[in-house]
């Protein structure tokens, strides 16, 4: 049973009435409050009145990252700070980072949508949720806090870092859930061997994992190095945070909380709509936020929808993993390369660990693409000869996989830095003027 059937198990039809509804609601809000979008509504001729159906919102213009720098930090808030009861923002790697304020109506649709998203993962009153997101400005931390609260489950706010307490508290108050980014939960494992804990003798059953993308394989491999369920959750700072899209028990996609956000694909060169079901650029738009609603968001992760039934019951939408991200993507001799396939690749190879860095380099006129992978220690301190053999394995795979030709450099164990946040994948090590 759904946390909240009435909404996730919606007839089709209606909840798409009721998009609508939000939708026109939503345009008018904007538009009378927030001078950015009227400007662009007036520019393209578009009003609330105009919009007659769903396939309408590709009249509206889009929003991306820089608008909200450009607007920078309340250009973009529909509300006066009054009525702000919370700003979160983005870590901002560059220029200034991305502010999200909230009302206190925001906070609750937020809560709501957290709620959706752990109860799907099986989490109840009963279960002890060790949060290992990092709480302040960033909304991890305190988005998955909103949503345990009205489950009534006991929230362990550990907050990122400190890993060995991690494991004892997990060990000592007998957590059942864990809740981080999928790079920590690795990080976590790793770090409970060393200490020779056995994660699978203790009471921990499930993890909730987002905030990075992360494969299927990546998945498997924390299953197997904790004996727990790992499942998802999807989001984004400018949307709210966490909470935007989730999986359910089939883990067969991940279900998008649909009367608060209305999803679109487009092809991420014309940007125009393409047909349910193909691949390309996710964007949003926020149905019932107040403080902030986005329109037609770009999110640059690449994705496709599904409109399929599901053995939940849920009727949502589901988006597939995501794929990779437009501004991710490498260019290797002609090929377009995202992170995640590499990783999907090089977890296809026992000899090596789960840690990983994508080298961008330049050589002549080319970019080349070098690949540091950590070996098992027993295969590492085997000598040179057998790291050989390993990087030989790993180039081919790849190049029998992409089609393109990798350096691969095994490293030993713990040369790369570990996450305990989001992961730093690619390092471009190019002279900027020639990226």
């Amino acid at each position: 049973m759904p946390w909240n059937d009435a909404f996730e198990c919606m007839p089709v039809e209606e909840l798409q009435r009721f998009q609508l509804e939000k939708l026109k609601e939503t345009v008018g809000w904007v538009a009378e409050r927030i001078p950015f979008y009227r400007k662009k509504f007036a520019e393209m001729g578009v009003t609330a009145e105009s919009i007659t159906s769903l396939e309408d919102a590709a009249k509206l213009p889009m929003t991306q990252k820089t608008d909200l720098r450009d607007n920078y930090p309340f250009g973009l808030c529909a509300v006066p700070l009054k009525e702000v009861v919370r700003v979160h923002a983005s870590s901002g790697t560059t220029g200034k980072p991305i502010t999200g304020p909230y009302t206190a109506g925001d906070l609750d649709q937020w809560s709501e949508c957290m709620a959706r998203n752990l109860w799907a993962a099986g989490v109840r009153k009963e279960d002890i949720l060790q949060n290992a997101y990092g709480y302040g400005l960033f909304t991890g931390g305190l988005g998955f806090h909103q949503g345990a609260a009205p489950i009534g489950c006991t929230v362990v706010p550990t907050s990122s870092g400190l890993t060995e307490r991690q494991i004892t508290i997990m060990k000592d108050f007998g957590t059942t859930v864990l809740c981080c980014t999928p790079s920590y939960a690795l990080t976590i494992a790793e770090r409970a061997r060393e200490l020779k804990v056995d994660t699978r003798s203790l009471a921990l059953r499930v993890g909730v994992f987002g905030a990075e993308p992360w494969t299927t394989q990546m998945r498997q491999e924390i299953e197997e190095r904790t004996g727990i369920k790992a499942q998802e959750a999807y989001g984004l700072t400018e949307l709210g945070g966490p909470g935007v899209a989730f999986d359910c028990e089939a883990q067969d996609g991940l279900h998008i909380n649909e009367d608060h956000f209305l999803a679109e694909i487009v092809d991420p060169h014309t940007l125009e709509p393409v047909p349910l079901g193909e691949k390309g650029e996710l964007l949003f738009t926020a149905l019932q936020r107040r403080a902030m609603p986005m329109i037609r968001y770009r999110t640059k992760d690449i994705t496709q929808l599904r409109r399929d039934k599901c053995a939940c019951g849920r009727t949502f939408i589901k988006m597939d993993k995501v794929f990779g991200r437009t501004d991710d993507m490498l260019i290797i001799s002609g090929v377009n390369v995202f992170p995640s396939q590499i990783e999907a690749l090089l977890l296809d190879i026992e000899e090596v660990e789960p840690q990983y860095r994508l080298l961008v380099r330049k050589k002549g006129y080319l970019d080349q693409l070098v690949i540091q992978v950590e070996g098992k220690k027993e295969i590492y301190q085997a000598g040179r000869e057998k790291r050989f053999e390993v990087e030989g394995k790993i180039s081919a795979h790849i190049k029998g996989n992409m089609g393109i030709g990798v350096e691969v450099e095994l490293v030993e164990a713990k040369a790369i830095a570990r996450s305990e946040g989001k992961a730093l994948r690619v390092v471009d090590e190019r002279p900027k003027q020639l990226r």
